[in-house]
């Protein structure tokens, strides 16, 4: 007996490590830390991982981002406090990226001292449990709908029929559209009192005719064919042909209809007058279209090639002559040709600037301004610009009105007009800008195309060669420019009437030739106060320090992610990615410590980074936000409205000015 001791042992061992490698259900045993020591074969099958790959991995890092979420804030602090928990509802993340739902029930065990020896972890399959919880919760929605439904119908059908009937009648005397009842074969049963006010038929004339009858031949043949398909399927797109009218001419009607209980139930709408206006209409437009298509696209798509040209050009010509340099080892010129090729990039980025303010695109970030202000602090910028041999003379309106607008727009905007007028004047002259406050009444708006109401206007007038009325109606067409080739985009003016247009307000030019040229902006007045001067800002010389904090990155671009977080890291922040507006807001909505949010503006996942932002401050009301962005519409940031603790950056931009930015957001 005592030799055979040893032998059952090493059965029973083996046994049980048998059990232990192919039982149902996934065992795991981890370290104090949560560092996987030892995983079964079931749960390696489960997971796709090799038992060599689990062995050193938490437990943690194998649940999706709320399951990580949901561990660390409520079953980890359960586990310390109690030393167990059961059935725990998870998802894990396979090797292949598809989860896995299970059940999680886990205990510490102790040595004799009460240190802990390791955890022992059994994970259950839950992908059945899953799916019969859910059909049994959706089978019994869907008897509770139709008992509801049953319950209605059973207590109102009497009166709802007679209801019915009696609206039928009553829309069947009084409808202005043609309605008929036919039997399969076209033969008309019924028709309401319309066909004899539209066709001068009586409706003796027309029972038990067919509806070929009244057709027009041109029309029959595809009449034909589409009252055949309303046997198939209800017409539910109207179709539209002539019937003829009592006087011998034809009249257009557009019908739908369906086939039910064997007769063809139809209503036919009135569409002659329609038509007639589409065809005067079609003949009209066409020849404008016509004459005005080759021409515009011409000088969209020809100038928009001739200056990317060139700016691809400056870029691939330098990043070549930069790898030949670097191929031969000449490193003193790498740094003329980075700065070309970023002179290109910082000229393209402002030539699709100002193409999104043509088309109304750009996103703004409008504050209260004093434009008087404004113009007194570029005042020095524009006598530089324009030069010694014109005179600058600004004439500000006392009490002149705040405007609500994007003030380095407005900036642009005048220095483009002051600059067009320097151009006007080779010979020397004068610009004089002018602030007003103006009323517009009906007469007035109309005139400049605006609502009535309240304004302050903002005129540039140059003493220069003015502009014929055909160039005037053309100025602000994209590419269009007087100046010789290679000397201006021609998007100059088109920006500014864009911007005008998407801060509400309107620009209006007043020229004659040789004696100069006024461009007023119109901005609609604001009615609040007007924020005290900001400091102008400038970007840190100073080497970065560590911080501390967290920041959530919300882009559907990896690249655009990989360099914010490279930015965060290097100033000491912690990073948290996601690729969507729908897993932002599950982080948003977490327990996680969220310092910054920076967003794209335009995300995947049913959300804009507007809404998602308003999302998240329900639960996080002093969040701080960061937007970023290339392209979005002025109303995905809240019709160009950020609340306090909101900013817009956009792109592209310097690195240095992105992780100015985040220091100052978070600094507060």
């Amino acid at each position: 007996m005592n030799e055979a001791t040893p032998v059952s042992e090493v059965q029973e061992a083996d046994e049980l490590e048998d059990l232990f490698e192919n039982a149902p259900c996934g065992y795991l045993s981890t370290l104090p830390n949560g560092r996987i020591s030892r995983a079964n074969r079931t749960f390696s099958t489960w997971t796709g991982f090799a038992s060599e790959q689990l062995v050193g991995r938490r437990f943690l890092d194998l649940l999706n981002i709320a399951g990580k979420i949901y561990y660390e804030t409520h079953f980890a602090p359960l586990l310390r406090m109690q030393g167990s928990f059961n059935e725990v509802a998870l998802d894990l993340v396979r090797a292949d990226k598809t989860t896995l739902p299970v059940l999680v029930n886990a205990v510490v065990r102790r040595d004799e001292a009460g240190a802990i020896r390791f955890i022992r972890v059994t994970v259950f399959n839950a992908s059945d449990r899953r799916r019969y919880e859910r059909e049994l919760l959706e089978a019994r929605r869907t008897a509770e709908q139709a008992g509801l439904a049953l319950q209605d119908l059973n207590a109102t059908l009497e009166t709802r029929v007679a209801e019915r009937t009696r609206a039928l009648d009553r829309a069947w005397r009084l409808s202005r559209d043609l309605l008929v009842v036919a039997r399969a074969d076209g033969v008309l049963t019924q028709v309401n009192a319309a066909w004899t006010e539209l066709l001068g038929w009586q409706a003796s004339e027309l029972v038990g005719q067919s509806f070929v009858t009244f057709t027009h031949p041109e029309d029959l043949v595809a009449t034909q064919a589409a009252f055949a398909g309303i046997f198939e399927r209800p017409l539910t797109k109207p179709y539209e042909y002539r019937l003829r009218h009592a006087d011998g001419s034809y009249r257009w009607f557009a019908w739908t209809g369906t086939f039910e209980e064997g007769e063809v139930y139809a209503t036919g709408r009135h569409t002659t007058a329609e038509h007639e206006q589409a065809a005067l209409l079609a003949e009209a437009e066409d020849a404008l279209r016509q004459s005005q298509k080759m021409e515009a696209v011409g000088q969209l798509t020809g100038g928009l090639a001739h200056d990317f040209n060139n700016l691809l050009a400056a870029i691939s010509g330098s990043l070549e002559l930069m790898q030949t340099r670097m191929s031969q080892g000449r490193l003193n010129d790498l740094d003329r040709y980075m700065q070309a090729a970023q002179g290109a990039s910082k000229r393209a980025a402002a030539l699709t600037h100002r193409l999104l303010a043509f088309s109304r695109r750009q996103t703004l970030d409008p504050k209260p301004t004093d434009v008087n202000r404004l113009v007194a602090g570029m005042e020095e910028l524009i006598r530089r610009t324009v030069g010694p041999s014109i005179y600058v003379e600004t004439v500000g309106a006392p009490s002149l009105w705040p405007a609500l607008i994007d003030p380095p727009q407005l900036e642009n905007a005048l220095l483009n007009l002051c600059i067009n007028a320097r151009d006007a004047m080779p010979d020397g002259g004068r610009i004089t800008i002018e602030t007003a406050n103006k009323w517009l009444d009906d007469r007035a708006a109309r005139e400049r195309d605006m609502p009535p109401g309240q304004y302050l206007s903002l005129c540039v007038t140059d003493t220069g060669t003015g502009m014929p009325p055909d160039v005037i109606a053309r100025v602000f067409d994209p590419f269009f420019t007087t100046k010789p080739a290679g000397q201006g985009t021609g998007l100059g003016l088109s920006m500014i009437y864009g911007f005008a247009r998407q801060s509400g307000g309107q620009v209006r030019i007043y020229s004659e030739v040789g004696q100069g040229t006024t461009m007023c902006l119109y901005l609609p007045r604001h009615y609040g106060a007007v924020d005290a001067e900001d400091a102008s800002y400038v970007l840190p010389a100073s080497p970065r320090t560590e911080q501390d904090g967290t920041v959530l990155i919300v882009d559907d671009e990896p690249t655009m992610r990989m360099l914010v977080t490279e930015v965060l890291e290097e100033l000491g922040y912690t990073a948290i990615e996601a690729a969507d507006s729908a897993a932002g807001l599950k982080v948003l909505q977490s327990n996680v410590r969220i310092d910054l949010l920076i967003s794209d503006v335009g995300l995947p996942g049913g959300m804009n980074g507007r809404q998602m932002a308003d999302a998240g401050r329900v639960t996080r009301s002093d969040l701080k936000v960061l937007f970023i962005t290339g392209y979005a519409e002025n109303a995905a940031v809240g019709n160009g409205l950020l609340e306090p603790g909101m900013q817009i950056l956009t792109k592209p931009f310097a690195m240095e000015a992105l992780a100015a930015r985040i220091k100052d957001l978070i600094a507060g």
